[in-house]
Parts: structure tokens; sequence; C-alpha cells
């Protein structure tokens, strides 16, 4: 027999030599059960963003008001574009729901490129944060035509 600290006592027990302490407790407890990890919404939607932005066919995101005002605040000095805007996500302890508001480039078809924006952010979040992603809601908020200027682009009236 040996003798070994008994954690639980803070004392010295005595019990066979190579039986391992049981418990959630000691050195050979797993890492992720030592502690919480909690991930905020604004890492979620970012990372939802970023995917959608990487689809071929999204021209940009968020509706029209929130597109606009973006603009705006794109042009301050020391203001960079929003990765979040246009996201809208809910986070759980183990799921996360994604809300998109989009805008698509003229011709493509709307369900193959919502079919491929599901499956970017799904597999992105899901990469990245370990949480499930229960629904991709997807709003096409305006379709941006060959002719259209954009609102980040064009010149304004004083130079």
């Amino acid at each position: 027999m040996s003798d070994t600290i008994n954690p639980t006592a803070g004392g010295i027990e005595s019990r066979p030599a190579g039986q391992a302490l049981k418990g959630h407790t000691g050195a050979g407890t797993a890492p992720e059960t030592r502690g919480r990890t909690t991930i905020a919404d604004s890492v979620v939607e970012k990372i939802a963003g970023m995917a959608t932005r990487e689809v071929p066919g999204i021209h940009s995101l968020g509706s029209g008001m929130a597109r606009t005002l973006g603009a705006v605040t794109d042009k301050v000095p020391g203001g960079r574009p929003s990765v979040s805007r246009g996201v809208k996500v809910e986070v759980g302890e183990r799921q996360a729901a994604v809300d998109l508001a989009v805008v698509v480039e003229y011709g493509v078809a709307i369900v193959d490129i919502a079919a491929d924006v599901r499956t970017s952010v799904i597999t992105a979040v899901e990469r990245m944060t370990g949480l499930e992603v229960v629904e991709v809601n997807i709003t096409v908020a305006d379709v941006h035509l060959p002719d259209e200027k954009d609102d980040e682009e064009g010149e304004g009236r004083v130079q």
C-alpha cells in the first residue's frame, strides 16, 4: 500500500498503488470539464457575417436603412465597415439561430444562393464555436443591378 493525499479530506489516505482518484477534479480530469466558455452574440454575428460575404452572388448585407446608415458611419474618420451589419443572432448555451438580411447580385438564383449561404454560415459557426446552428433565416432585402452605384462607393458632391 502507498500513502496518497486525499483531495477532499485534505489528509492522507491509504489505497492500493495505481488506483486513480475518482471525481470531477484533479490532474486526470478532461480540460473541457474544468470551466465554462461563453460566446457573445457579437462573436457569432461576425462569424456569420464573414461567412455570408464569402458566398459568390452576395452583394452586401443589411436592409435599406441599415445600409444607408452604415455607409455614412463608414465614411466617418476612424470608422470601419461593420462585419455584422444585417446579421442578428440568438445564442444559447449549446445552440444558435441566425437571421440575415442580404442584397443579392442581379441574375443569381435566389434559392441557390440562399442554400449556399446557409451551408457557409452553418459550417463556419459550428466549426469555430462548437454551437449547433438550429436555423439560418434569410431575408433578401434587395437586388443589386449592374448599373446601380454602391452606397459605399460613389463620389460626394464636394471634392
